[in-house]
């Protein structure tokens, strides 16, 4: 009862004192202060479309395009996620009002009519960037609550049915944008911070007087006048009209200081989380596996009571449960080197996982420091390959096994190989879509070269320092003949109790994971790192008790093949996720095409195998930590 109070108070001190969920947030680069007049110039993201899954550049469209295209510097994370940050038209000057600025003029090809016809129908949007903050768009919350809300990024354009119940379409593009950019001011000086950058598009035909385009005027607004939403007529998407593309940009002051300028991007969403129900399933979850914990340690410290007993009584009595397979509870379990592999790639993930989350918990890896994340995740992986070598060799020596290069291959390659076979596959299928999703030649160069450069060599390092140390020694000796196991009742076999024993581990992520597939696949940002902590904390406790909890069972029936089975009993908890996965695909995206389907497949089959490989892991060292406990606690002769 003590350690179950322990691991309770421990988490709800850990809830207490997270911080709220804003405050997680540091700054992805340093303030920057601008002077009135100074230039502020506005980049150009991805295309993105929560429909297909498959960003573009934004110059993809025949949108108005500078001379030079200056791409920005951009780190292993952002290039992976599809980003293309370049430059573009959009210059502003810091806190002077604009109105009616003409981008230029551009009549479309028969080509670019259909591109854009088909980003329109798939609902594309324009991501630009400000002093790295993305730009938002005001929206009317469903909900009817009047706190702000805002959407990612603004839509190419829409469309109008002309008759119901045909396909008589006009397609209509967003070519004026009237942009707001909240700055708050320096109360001792004129330098001021950017804090905040919103838009509002609108689709305008713009009516002008015949000229070049840098003496073009126009008659629908001019320098003194803004455009006020819906008082034009809309700009068709044609191939014979010359669109003009315009804009209005307004500054405005603002309370909010630079450190909080995020807020607005977390209110994106329009689900409010809601703690008190997802706190409650896990601490229904915590104290569930902590019941099943107090049982099983209570049931035990009887059993072994009993059973040295029995010793010092010298009482002839023939011994039953667990005590009973002492002698082949130790022994090699059939395919073992797979076994070690596997071990040790989850130990790799696991260490991988652990610094990442701390990491972001810490705040290095928020949404404004764009790419961080993903690229913290690839880095760690392969630095932690030091460890994957080391698990894998000290475990492949406790089997007796001799040959720790053969193991040592097996672990630097078969996980990744399997992952990457997977990703090259999907990123063939991204660049034959002509999308900037597909990860560039040089980039994929750049990850083999980790790969091969400094992971293999970390797990070849890790496993000669892990086969040198001195073979684990067993706390009880092995039979040379194998004892037979008896009929097992049906609930005890390996199929049915693998496959109850994902459900708890599942049971405790599914509905973090709901947000984590959200902010994957309908473009929001993730921001919950401290609750992400938690969960991964309950995650491993849960994994490890139901582990043990099944593996006595198994034991207590005289069944000695605990090794994989205390591996797959956690790790089949990926299995639930690829369903869940399979489920959320159905009920909550709107993805039409067959390539963003197989794409989406493909990456959560990725994530359920790495899962698998966590829990699995988890469990296994969990059940192998019992195990020995147990058989170390009792006397044999």
């Amino acid at each position: 009862m003590g350690a179950l109070g322990g691991i309770a108070g421990f988490l709800l001190a850990c809830l207490l004192l997270l911080p709220s969920a804003r405050s997680f947030y540091l700054p992805g680069v340093a303030p920057r202060d601008f002077q009135r007049g100074d230039e502020l110039q506005v980049k150009v993201n991805k295309l993105s479309s929560t429909k297909t899954q498959l960003p573009y550049e934004y110059y993809y469209l025949e949108y108005c395009k500078p001379e030079k295209i200056v791409n920005s510097a951009e780190n292993l994370g952002e290039v992976l996620r599809g980003d293309r940050i370049e430059n573009s038209f959009y210059t502003f000057k810091m806190r002077i009002d604009e109105t009616c600025k003409i981008v230029c003029r551009q009549r479309l090809s028969t080509e670019g009519v259909k591109n854009f016809k088909e980003k329109i129908d798939d609902e594309y949007r324009v991501n630009m960037i400000l002093d790295n903050l993305p730009v938002a768009v005001p929206r009317q919350r469903r909900d009817g609550i009047q706190a702000p809300s805002y959407e990612h990024g603004f839509r190419v354009g829409y469309k109008d049915i002309l008759v119901a119940g045909t396909k008589d379409e006009k397609y209509y593009i967003n070519n004026h944008l009237s942009f707001t950019v909240k700055y708050h001011k320096d109360a001792e000086s004129e330098d001021a911070r950017i804090v905040g950058f919103e838009v509002i598009p609108s689709s305008v035909h713009h009516e002008f007087s015949e000229g070049d385009d840098k003496n073009l005027k126009l008659l629908t607004c001019n320098p003194n006048t803004k455009i006020a939403p819906g008082t034009h007529a809309p700009q068709e998407v044609t191939a014979d009209a010359d669109i003009v593309f315009t804009y209005d940009v307004t500054f405005q002051s603002s309370e909010l200081k630079w450190a909080s300028r995020w807020d607005t991007y977390l209110l994106m969403n329009d689900d409010q989380i809601h703690w008190f129900s997802i706190i409650n399933s896990l601490m229904i979850v915590l104290f569930l596996s902590g019941m099943v914990a107090m049982i099983m340690m209570r049931t035990l410290y009887r059993d072994i009571a009993n059973y040295n007993q029995l010793e010092t009584q010298d009482e002839a009595q023939e011994e039953t449960g667990w005590k009973l397979v002492h002698g082949d509870v130790f022994r090699p379990p059939i395919k073992s080197g797979l076994l070690c592999v596997y071990v040790g790639t989850g130990v790799q993930f696991l260490g991988m996982t652990f610094v990442t989350v701390i990491f972001a918990l810490l705040g290095f890896l928020s949404p404004s420091n764009r790419g961080g994340l993903m690229t913290a995740m690839v880095l760690l992986w392969v630095f932690m390959g030091l460890f994957a070598g080391y698990a894998s060799a000290r475990l492949h020596k406790m089997f007796k096994g001799t040959e720790w290069k053969k193991i040592t291959l097996k672990t630097a390659f078969m996980f990744p190989g399997i992952v990457f076979a997977i990703f090259f596959v999907l990123n063939a299928l991204i660049w034959g879509e002509k999308s900037s999703g597909a990860v560039p030649f040089g980039t994929m160069f750049a990850l083999v070269f980790l790969w091969f450069g400094i992971s293999v060599p970390l797990v070849f390092v890790g496993s000669y320092l892990g086969f040198k140390k001195p073979a684990i020694e067993d706390p009880v000796k092995t039979n040379k003949i194998p004892r037979q196991i008896p009929e097992q009742a049906w609930y005890m076999r390996p199929a049915f109790s693998i496959l109850i024993g994902g459900i708890l581990p599942f049971g405790a992520v599914f509905i973090e994971l709901f947000f984590i597939l959200t902010s994957i696949w309908l473009n929001q940002f993730y921001y919950i790192f401290g609750f992400l902590f938690l969960v991964f904390l309950i995650l491993i406790i849960t994994c490890g008790e139901i582990t043990i909890v099944l593996c006595y069972f198994q034991l207590c029936s005289e069944d000695y093949h605990w090794w994989w089975r205390a591996y797959l009993t956690s790790g089949s908890s990926a299995l639930y996720l690829f369903l869940y996965a399979a489920f959320y695909y159905f009920t909550k995206l709107e993805i039409t095409k067959l390539v963003s389907g197989i794409l989406y497949f493909g990456y959560m089959l990725i994530a359920s195998y790495a899962f698998f490989v966590l829990t699995g892991t988890i469990g296994f060292y969990a059940c192998y930590w019992f195990v020995r406990k147990i058989y170390s606690s009792v006397k044999i002769d």
